[in-house]
């Protein structure tokens, strides 16, 4: 199935999960994690099942000023 991660197109397994994304991306923490503009807490990455054209924000956070 296809996804966009930060705006760029995957290609996922079906059945695949937001941990599955995440692992594809090698995100390291910290990042927060969103689906359809959906924020996903860390504790519900692998059992957050994805659909075809979803769309997967990982965000890291920035600092300064």
């Amino acid at each position: 199935m296809n996804v966009i991660i930060n705006q760029t197109r995957h290609t996922l397994a079906e059945g695949a999960t937001l941990a599955d994304a995440i692992e594809l991306l090698q995100a390291r923490a910290p990042f927060a994690a969103a689906v359809n503009l959906q924020f996903v807490p860390q504790t519900r990455y692998s059992q957050t099942r994805l659909q075809h054209d979803d769309r997967i924000d990982i965000i890291a956070p920035v600092t300064g000023g």
